[in-house]
């Protein structure tokens, strides 16, 4: 790991790296910064108050071509008011939850990318943002120069927060146990990132634990991550029953995320030790791994060694989805709106 000693991982602008063993760290893809774009990618649920605010915040970021509003199931007036401050939208019939929409998101710009130029950046960031969204514009330069593959903000202490840090210490130290990375805010939702690093990262995790699998996913595949201060407000939980029940679901959200990442690196960590095991003891022209298939066939076992979306490979404990689960499941339980703090 990539940093000073005695910082702890906490120093805002330290890029940080997870240094694989076999392969060293994961080189930054280099582009011309002229011919780099970045797509904003807004999931909202409900935000006709902010969205419009917002929207036009973004567009005033530099570098952004492209405002994309992902309009999950909103029962209110969301879309039509952020398509009127000029952002693109796509909608969700139902709720799905921020994960799908940040997925959805991401894929339409996909669509979007000319194939002549580099893959867009991609930038998320909250819908209750409001005119403060235009000073998330720190997070584009370290990527878009190539310094990190994910930039996440910090951001000031929010008026009217009523959390006590249970659940940004639980997603801290578990990035840390992973990762031995300690971010200052795990949870923080607004973040820029190329597309590898999110590729890296999908299926994203589940609810509120979405920010903390992310982290976690694309450090333990040898990304540069680093920790951008910037100056934006967003509508924080209190501390009465509705706060305390957000707070709650973070807290099961964040373990979930954790626990299932943990499965899959010891799941891993097994199938490598049988292969090793049985290397040389098949007979010649018999398969090694049960049913006769080779690694990554359908006998249940994600091998380390194959090779990710991208030509890219993934890193000797790495994460990767078990199969079967390329599909995420409906977020349903998750406001798509907020910011993922405590």
């Amino acid at each position: 790991m990539s940093r000073e000693q005695g910082d702890g991982g906490r120093n805002p602008l330290r890029v940080i790296r997870r240094r694989t063993p076999d392969t060293g760290p994961m080189p930054v893809p280099r582009h011309d910064p002229a011919m780099m774009r970045v797509a904003a990618v807004i999931p909202a649920k409900d935000e006709e108050e902010r969205i419009a605010a917002t929207v036009r915040a973004v567009r005033a970021i530099p570098h952004v071509d492209l405002v994309l509003v992902v309009d999950d199931g909103s029962e209110d007036d969301t879309q039509h008011l952020a398509r009127r401050a000029g952002a693109v939208v796509v909608r969700h019939s139902v709720n799905r939850g921020k994960a799908s929409a940040m997925e959805t998101g991401a894929s339409v710009v996909a669509m979007r990318d000319a194939e002549d130029l580099p893959d867009r950046l991609l930038l998320f960031i909250d819908a209750d943002l409001g005119a403060t969204a235009v000073n998330a514009a720190p997070l584009v330069p370290p990527v878009l120069y190539g310094k990190a593959d994910l930039s996440i903000a910090v951001l000031p202490k929010q008026s009217g927060a009523g959390g006590r840090g249970l659940v940004t210490g639980l997603a801290r130290r578990s990035i840390h146990r992973a990762t031995g990375w300690a971010p200052t805010q795990p949870l923080s939702g607004q973040r820029c990132m190329t597309r590898a690093a999110f590729d890296a990262a999908t299926p994203l995790a589940h609810g509120w634990g979405v920010e903390t699998g992310m982290t976690m996913d694309v450090l333990q595949q040898g990304f540069a991550v680093v920790e951008v201060p910037c100056d934006l407000s967003h509508r924080a939980s209190g501390s009465d029953i509705a706060g305390q029940l957000h707070r709650a679901a973070q807290y099961r959200d964040v373990m979930m995320a954790v626990a299932a990442r943990r499965f899959r690196h010891y799941k891993h960590k097994i199938a490598r030790d049988v292969e090793v095991a049985d290397d040389g003891a098949a007979p010649p022209g018999s398969s090694p791994h049960p049913g006769g298939g080779s690694p990554g066939s359908p006998d249940g076992v994600a091998r380390p060694e194959q090779a990710r979306p991208g030509g890219q490979q993934a890193a000797p404990g790495g994460e990767q989805a078990p199969p079967g689960d390329s599909q995420a499941p409906p977020r349903s339980d998750r406001d798509s709106a907020g910011s993922g703090s405590d």
